[in-house]
């Protein structure tokens, strides 16, 4: 059986995550200059966020956190897990395909319920078009989850891991081809609210299209390891049944996150463009949170599933210790970062053509508070595997209706005396809130559930080596203001303000032993092997 390497796995999801974070960025600065905040782009953010907000239902979220455990333990016993995969991928595709159907009819109440104030205005009927177009995504990117799944559980991380990129290639050529007339986007409509429609149709088909690229390659891959999951007639087998048992409060727990998202957005449509400051605001912060965060999860719960099932307790600590250290290693200093320096790094990105410097200094504010609630969103992914590894998927779903309580209050509250930025204030309180009652529920669960005492000798570290470059950068960014702002010059006056808070975090961490970073080099040749 070929082990899972935690470090070098979550080196090779971070690495794609981090391609893949980056030609999103790419996707939305372009989207940004193009759209801006207006109608189009508002309409197009609602729809893409459809088919995103229910694959947290039938794909990485709900439904693998209850397969990928399952699967994992049926290739470490050798329980014929192609059959299983194969059942699994048949009732998923059945399951999907009547969903999807239904949400065509039931599209013009979708859209309302993400997003009610738009009644009455032209981006309802904008979103409603857009989202029809869209939602067969979660068809394709569901089924390539499930594959995904198969080939995170069996050590492979790499094609899981890059599929993601091929959305941002996709949608960045088709933005890139439409500019330039290859489908006719030079006929717009005079209407000036509809500025940009052709840009928002060529993303919603893009959207679409590559689903079916994602899939297409997670497929490939599992077949070249092995594992030929193809379709056959649905049937309710037992291993079926018990999954959907252990995916049902799974389910349920996603959808209290959703409900949290929809809160945030039915918080930002009463406020104009602050659906489209969220957005680009949470794309910048979802650059750390996924080359950490969701790299150590998608890597870690495989890796405690297995070692559960060995009955390897002190192999299960280190990886979950490991996992957290590294994670709050590269995840606090991201932190300071996006608080202390929230306007250069959103005025660089984003401010051209029709993103303006009032919708930066907008988005910025919504980065910052979205950085103070970062560490939180990471440490849910390292604390969430120790209940899903257990096939304990209630304990987790009532520790989100907490949060989801929390959610409501803040951002209801927080938009009443602050504005639209109370949604991601609400976003923030509420993953805190997830966090504390998370760790609570892990002390019963023994030693594999206990982080080690190298964890706690260098987390103190790791947060005054992050305050420490914070300050640098506080200082360093006063003084290059006239470049940070300045067109010309504005590019490489971030890279080197960046550089230098990098080279300070690991110059300072590295003296006062918040890390040792020849550890990182062995771990990546050496990982410790399941018993």
């Amino acid at each position: 059986m070929k082990p899972v390497k935690l470090i070098s796995g979550f080196m090779t999801v971070g690495f794609w995550t981090l391609a893949s974070r980056v030609l999103g960025f790419a996707r939305d600065i372009m989207i940004a200059s193009f759209l801006g905040t207006g109608a189009v782009a508002e309409a197009f953010l609602v729809a893409f966020s459809l088919p995103n907000m229910f694959r947290r239902f039938f794909a990485e979220g709900a439904f693998n956190t209850a397969f990928v455990p399952l699967f994992s333990k049926k290739l470490q016993k050798g329980e014929d897990p192609l059959g299983f995969a194969r059942d699994a991928f048949s009732g998923l595709a059945t399951v999907l395909i009547v969903f999807t159907l239904f949400a065509q009819l039931v599209m013009p109440w979708l859209v309302l319920a993400m997003a009610s104030g738009f009644r009455g205005d032209v981006r309802f009927d904008l979103a409603v078009d857009f989202g029809r177009i869209t939602f067969a995504y979660i068809l394709f990117i569901s089924l390539a989850a499930l594959l995904s799944g198969v080939l995170n559980a069996s050590g492979r991380f790499a094609a899981a891991a890059a599929a993601p990129v091929l959305l941002n290639i996709i949608l960045v050529s088709a933005l890139l081809l439409g500019e330039k007339g290859a489908f006719g986007s030079g006929m717009e409509p005079s209407d000036p609210d509809l500025a940009g429609l052709s840009q928002g149709t060529i993303l919603a088909w893009g959207t679409l299209l590559a689903g079916v690229a994602q899939m297409g390659l997670v497929w490939i891959a599992a077949r070249r390891a092995g594992f030929t999951v193809l379709p056959r007639r649905p049937r309710l087998t037992p291993d079926l049944r018990r999954l959907a048992i252990i995916a049902a409060p799974a389910m349920l727990a996603g959808g209290v996150v959703q409900i949290n998202l929809l809160v945030g957005r039915q918080v930002a449509s009463f406020f104009d463009g602050a659906i489209a400051w969220l957005s680009y605001a949470d794309r910048l912060y979802q650059l750390p949170l996924g080359v950490v965060g969701i790299a150590v999860g998608i890597v870690l719960l495989p890796d405690l599933s297995r070692r559960l099932a060995a009955a390897d307790e002190a192999g299960s600590q280190n990886a979950l210790s490991r996992a957290a250290e590294i994670s709050l290693a590269l995840t606090i200093p991201s932190a300071v970062a996006l608080v202390v320096i929230p306007l250069p790094l959103v005025s660089v990105l984003f401010e051209r053509g029709a993103f303006d410097f009032n919708d930066s200094q907008a988005t910025a504010f919504a980065v910052a508070v979205y950085g103070l609630g970062l560490p939180a969103f990471v440490m849910q992914k390292v604390l969430q595997p120790l209940y899903f590894a257990r096939e304990d998927t209630r304990t987790p779903f009532r520790f989100a209706l907490v949060a989801m309580a929390v959610n409501a209050v803040a951002a209801i509250l927080c938009a009443y005396l602050f504005g639209f930025i109370g949604a991601a204030l609400g976003t923030t309180i509420a993953g805190w809130a997830m966090v504390l009652l998370l760790a609570s529920g892990c002390k019963g669960m023994g030693q594999s559930a206990r982080f080690d005492s190298r964890f706690h000798s260098r987390i103190g570290r790791i947060i005054l080596a992050a305050l420490a470059m914070g300050v640098l950068l506080w200082g360093l960014a006063w003084l290059m203001e006239p470049w940070l702002f300045r067109a010309s010059v504005r590019y490489p006056a971030l890279a080197l303000l960046v550089l230098a808070g990098i080279v300070s975090y690991f110059s300072i961490g590295q003296v006062i032993g918040a890390f040792r970073l020849a550890e990182f080099k062995t771990a990546l040749r050496r990982s410790p092997k399941q018993k």
